[in-house]
């Protein structure tokens, strides 16, 4: 039963990680759409409203309920438990930390998405890419833990992932430059 389990618990994240990958993205199309004249900006805010809410509410917010509940069963079925606070086990311990402010991120992806369907656009367009990526770092970091384990030393995650968001950060700011070039 484990590996089905584990399975479902692996496909949920999936699942969930594409909406968090995607909403985002809706989020900007919808913030640019302000930019282009009526009527083209109320036919795509209202297009891009309904992308969001069947995204969110039919895919993302369902596989985060799931993978938040399939996640324990799975750790207490794979006995995990019994060694998260052991040196074994303090992978999962900082991974269950990753996890947490990855659903915080997820709750601050709901306040926006409230938002735009009041039709508040609190952020620009690059503000909102750059919290796009936030699902990356969470995801990498996560992933590594999950499956390098207690292999992987502290002091090296730490750097690889410092120099990811560096990396990340440079790519949108060499993004924005080549498409505003002024």
């Amino acid at each position: 039963m484990y590996p089905y389990l584990k399975a479902l618990h692996i496909i949920f994240v999936v699942t969930w990680f594409a909406g968090l990958f995607y909403m985002p993205r809706l989020f900007i199309y919808a913030t640019e759409a302000g930019d282009k004249p009526e009527p083209e900006q109320k036919i795509l805010r209202a297009q891009f409203s309904i992308m969001m809410k069947r995204l969110w509410y039919g895919i993302t917010w369902p596989s985060a309920i799931l993978t938040l509940l399939l996640g324990p069963i799975v750790m207490f079925n794979g006995g995990w438990d019994k060694v998260v606070m052991e040196p074994e086990g303090r992978w999962l311990f900082i991974k269950i930390i990753f996890v947490v402010f990855l659903y915080i991120y997820h709750w601050s992806l709901h306040r926006i998405f409230k938002q735009e369907m009041g039709g508040v656009f609190k952020y620009s367009s690059q503000q909102l890419r750059i919290w796009n990526e936030v699902a990356t770092i969470f995801l990498i970091a996560i992933v590594m833990l999950a499956v390098v384990k207690q292999s992987i030393s502290l002091v090296w995650g730490v750097l690889g992932l410092v120099l990811f968001i560096a990396l990340l950060m440079s790519a949108i700011r060499i993004y924005k430059l080549i498409r505003n070039p002024h």
